[in-house]
């Protein structure tokens, strides 16, 4: 079994019981105390744990987001004018990776480019634009997630790798100093495979993302190339000029 396919089922294991000690981790996997606590450190390097004497626990995070449904409507002005500017960036025979984002879906709709190749995980946004004759669409197979909408999984991940793109556009459950965060681990192994693949990230997330911490960290604030927002936060001007990250702010 392979270290990433260990550390999920750990996670899912954490979300059930809430803990889990190195001991177990070897019963579970049938392997040493050195692979299980190397396993932890990964997992804590990613913000996904944190570390105890013997073990680890999951950190106090966010809430759960809302459904994918449910989400598409919130902000959806802001949403709307973030998706218009980066749709901006895009432009003809860019090849563009798309996460599963509600802005990033924003995006997908205002669209005007041709000739394009998209690539993405997302049932909505592949919607959109298999009606957009100026785009190639490759959509990724894997596992289904109906209440986020999204394709997901290590299928999912060795057909990433296939790819190699100029632009990728994501969004994120919050943003903090540190990096990106979403919300479970499934999605962010999607996420990071997609950064990987990708010349330029471009971030596309409202206001109040800002200040957020989810369950799984996809990258670091110094990763991001440019971030698409609709309003920026006192202080945050700072964070990304240290980062070396441009910004815009959609206005009107």
């Amino acid at each position: 079994m392979y270290q990433e396919e260990r550390m999920m089922m750990i996670l899912r294991h954490l979300k059930k019981h809430h803990r889990i000690s190195v001991q177990e981790i070897c019963e579970m996997f049938r392997v040493s105390r050195d692979t299980a606590r190397r396993d932890l450190v990964k997992l804590s390097e990613q913000n996904a744990i944190i570390r105890t004497r013997g073990g680890a626990i999951l950190p106090v995070l966010e809430k759960e987001v809302d459904s994918y449904k449910k989400r598409v409507g919130q902000k959806s002005e802001a949403k709307a004018k973030i998706g218009r500017l980066a749709a901006a960036n895009i432009h003809p025979r860019d090849h563009i990776l798309m996460d599963t984002s509600t802005t990033v879906q924003y995006a997908a709709q205002a669209l005007e480019a041709q000739n394009v190749v998209v690539v993405t995980n997302s049932i909505d946004i592949a919607d959109i634009l298999s009606g957009k004759e100026g785009v190639k669409l490759h959509v990724l197979g894997g596992v289904f997630d109906p209440h986020s909408r999204y394709i997901h999984g290590a299928a999912t991940i060795r057909h990433l790798q296939e790819f190699r793109v100029n632009k990728c556009l994501m969004g994120g459950g919050g943003i903090t100093k540190d990096g990106i965060f979403v919300k479970d681990e499934e999605e962010g192994q999607v996420v990071k495979q997609m950064i990987a693949c990708s010349e330029q990230v471009i971030v596309l997330a409202d206001h109040t993302k800002f200040g957020k911490r989810f369950f799984y960290q996809v990258c670091r604030l110094e990763d991001i190339d440019l971030l698409v927002t609709d309003r920026l936060p006192d202080h945050w001007k700072e964070c990304l000029e240290k980062a070396n990250v441009e910004w815009s702010v959609a206005e009107g």
